[in-house]
């Protein structure tokens, strides 16, 4: 199984939800079945099959994550030192259309969802990025057209 790469941001904040699931909403999905149950007739408990379709979506999400946790490779952006771009860099873009700036974190898949200045390392820009260095002209294939940036600065932190 090939390994995943992960910031140690996106990884801690992965063990945490997995943590937090383990220890607080398994935990409470067990008492609202237990609680159900009391109610008597289990085939017409709505309260009972709302309970029971919580815990296979927590157990669900548990099992995603433990399976993400498995494969992580953790890499820490500032233990990294490139002139050129690679994962975990920090990326000042300019448009050259809309001569506007961008700042983006090359991260993996799942960080990527969480925030507007990540980006993953697979997506278009992401692939795009990679290997160029600071002053290199950036053309990401979109739908709407090329669109082309010039890379400003590259930081790991």
């Amino acid at each position: 199984m090939s390994k995943s790469p992960m910031t140690k941001k996106g990884h801690e904040a992965l063990t945490t939800e997995l943590n937090s699931l383990i220890k607080n909403d398994r935990e409470e999905i067990k008492k609202a079945i237990a609680e159900a149950r009391e109610h008597g007739d289990l085939k017409e408990n709505a309260e009972y099959h709302a309970a029971k379709e919580k815990q296979s979506h927590i157990e669900g999400r548990i099992g995603e994550l433990q399976a993400k946790i498995a494969i992580a490779e953790v890499i820490d952006p500032s233990a990294v030192s490139r002139d050129t771009i690679v994962f975990g860099a920090t990326v000042t873009l300019q448009s050259e259309d809309k001569d506007q700036s961008y700042t983006y974190q090359i991260v993996g898949e799942d960080e990527a969802m969480t925030s507007d200045e990540k980006i993953s390392f697979s997506s278009p820009l992401g692939r795009a990025l990679l290997s160029k260095e600071e002053g290199d002209e950036v053309v990401v294939k979109a739908p709407k057209g090329d669109v082309v940036y010039e890379v400003e600065s590259v930081e790991y932190k």
